[in-house]
């Protein structure tokens, strides 16, 4: 299992949130809304740090991760994030290789 953040998604976060090197981004799960990767679910964004990390990406010198109860989430799959232009929004998909 592995998260990867793409270079477009880490340039949103670090104009949209103001993000720099020593951050960290977390990825949570949330009930409700609309979610390509599991029904009645959504991925929830927070600027904080983390607990028990079960899921890390280190980019340009910003932590980006799941907490470790959170992992059944992905029902095994990486996550990948990235930037949608036509919404000017952050993406979440499972990572199927």
């Amino acid at each position: 299992m592995k998260l990867t953040v793409t270079a477009p998604a880490v340039a949103w976060f670090k104009g949209e949130w103001g993000c720099k090197e020593g951050d960290s981004v977390r990825f949570f799960v949330r009930y409700g809304g609309v979610s390509t990767v599991q029904d009645s679910f959504s991925m929830g964004i927070a600027k904080e740090q983390p607990n028990e990390v079960g899921l890390s990406a280190v980019v340009d010198g910003i932590t980006f991760y799941m907490e470790q109860d959170e992992l059944w989430y992905m029902n095994g799959h990486g996550l990948i994030v990235d930037y949608r232009s036509a919404t000017d929004e952050v993406d979440f998909k499972l990572d199927e290789a």
